[in-house]
């Protein structure tokens, strides 16, 4: 397989783009740490992927992790290198997103969702670039938020965006490290965090069936960066959202 031999973190593995992420990575050979809030999930997310994948159940990993913690974020990456020997593949899946006026938001709103979808994202990458060996890569997981939004989103969107330049500023300085960073920036999923939008709900953002992926199709896209074929690679973001965002 592509990746036989490699281990690699998935943040926000025990649900939606995450679990898909972790199932394709087993498929292709990966062993994979699963990092998320709640290890009651984490159970239940390995063991259905076990199931899922026919994978050696040695090959699966659990932590608790709250992305935004440094010391969770460094005890996940001496986890995965204790575990598995060796650390190749940082997936930052993990995110979060609100629903609030800009005039209602408060500090500490802009502080958890920062915190989360950007500085979560950097103190990963920070320990990759300190524990990863040359070869390893970094797929960071963005939006179409970070190119085109709606109300009630601003700081998702915004970290979603500083995401991509922190993409872009990781892969030169991995460069030299032989380390590739790249990002996705998955459209309309189907996932809890679509369908809770209230704006979908409310019919305000109407989302064409044919625009709706599955965790499935962004996890394609993420496995594509991580693995060899993309090995001239990086830098880059891919859109992944059907074409949603071609049409004016």
């Amino acid at each position: 397989m592509k990746l036989d031999e490699c281990s690699a973190i998935v943040t926000g593995a025990a649900g939606g783009i995450g679990y898909a992420t972790a199932r394709q990575l087993l498929r292709e050979g990966a062993s994979v740490l699963l990092a998320d809030l709640d290890q009651k999930r984490l159970d239940d997310a390995a063991g259905r992927l076990a199931t899922d994948t026919g994978a050696d159940p040695k090959r699966i990993a659990t932590i608790v992790c709250d992305v935004s913690r440094e010391d969770q974020v460094a005890a996940a990456a001496d986890a995965a290198i204790a575990g598995f020997g060796r650390w190749d593949i940082l997936v930052n899946n993990a995110g979060l997103m609100s629903f609030k006026p800009i005039e209602e938001q408060t500090v500490e709103d802009w502080q958890r969702i920062l915190g989360v979808d950007l500085l979560g994202a950097f103190l990963f990458i920070k320990q990759a670039f300190l524990k990863m060996k040359t070869g390893g890569t970094v797929v960071n997981v963005s939006s179409v938020h970070a190119i085109r939004t709606e109300p009630l989103v601003a700081p998702y969107a915004a970290a979603k965006t500083a995401l991509l330049s922190l993409t872009r500023s990781a892969a030169l300085e991995g460069k030299p490290k032989g380390i590739r960073v790249n990002a996705v920036l998955p459209g309309a999923v189907d996932t809890p965090m679509l369908w809770d939008n209230p704006n979908v709900r409310s019919g305000a953002e109407t989302i064409n069936k044919a625009d709706i992926g599955s965790p499935d199709d962004i996890a394609a896209a993420i496995a594509f960066l991580a693995g060899p074929a993309a090995a001239f690679i990086c830098g880059d973001a891919i859109r992944v959202d059907g074409g949603r965002l071609v049409r004016l």
